[in-house]
């Protein structure tokens, strides 16, 4: 018996492939747009420099700076008022400071869709944010961390994948050097005249680039 050499009937002769056409295929060189919802910035050379045109939601956004209060909530405010009023809940993880309630509702910030959450330890934080993530439907979680194992990070990135929530994880400029699975990772520094300089390290379907907003 000759044994068939085709036992599946695949054809010898398939017509070439077009990688261009198949999904998630992106071309070196080539500006990709994320296929995710984003939300503007409110900074026009920060939107221009993101490959969707805002901050992507559904993963997430890593902000370094060399101390707290250098302006890494600065560049965050207009986003999260746009979408606390959008009825998304805002969960603040462990803040370095006492969020400000006038200053923050001079912001656009709905304070009634604010959370403040205190844990005491690490382990702790991190399982708010992940619940908070996993859970929100779309809702924004904001922790800060000095210390942070990789996945712990790649935990809270399938969280907010899972419902398009926004997880920023907020740590010292010196981690930039280390290994991170957030999305989007950049360092934000305030000067005197009121400017950010902005850092973009990583950039899910962009380029690293400096700006200032």
């Amino acid at each position: 018996m000759i044994p068939d050499e085709n036992p599946m009937n695949l054809d010898p002769n398939p017509d070439p492939m077009n990688l261009d056409k198949l999904p998630g295929v992106w071309r070196g060189r080539t500006p990709r747009r994320l296929s995710g919802e984003t939300v503007a910035t409110g900074f026009d050379a920060l939107d221009a420099a993101l490959p969707g045109g805002g901050w992507p939601l559904g993963c997430v956004t890593e902000i370094l700076s060399r101390r707290t209060g250098m302006g890494e909530l600065s560049v965050l405010l207009p986003a999260l008022a746009r979408l606390s009023q959008e009825g998304r809940w805002v969960s603040w993880i462990s803040p370095a400071h006492i969020p400000y309630a006038p200053a923050l509702s001079a912001a656009g910030l709905r304070l009634s869709r604010m959370l403040l959450i205190h844990p005491p330890h690490i382990a702790d934080r991190l399982w708010s944010a992940e619940q908070a993530l996993r859970y929100g439907h779309g809702s924004v979680a904001l922790i800060w961390l000095v210390h942070c194992h990789e996945r712990a990070i790649r935990r809270l990135q399938i969280a907010a994948a899972e419902s398009g929530s926004w997880g920023i994880l907020l740590r010292p400029q010196r981690y930039a050097i280390v290994h991170s699975p957030a999305a989007l990772r950049l360092i934000v520094e305030k000067h005197r005249d009121g400017f950010l300089d902005i850092d973009l390290l990583k950039c899910r379907g962009g380029r690293p680039v400096r700006l200032r907003a």
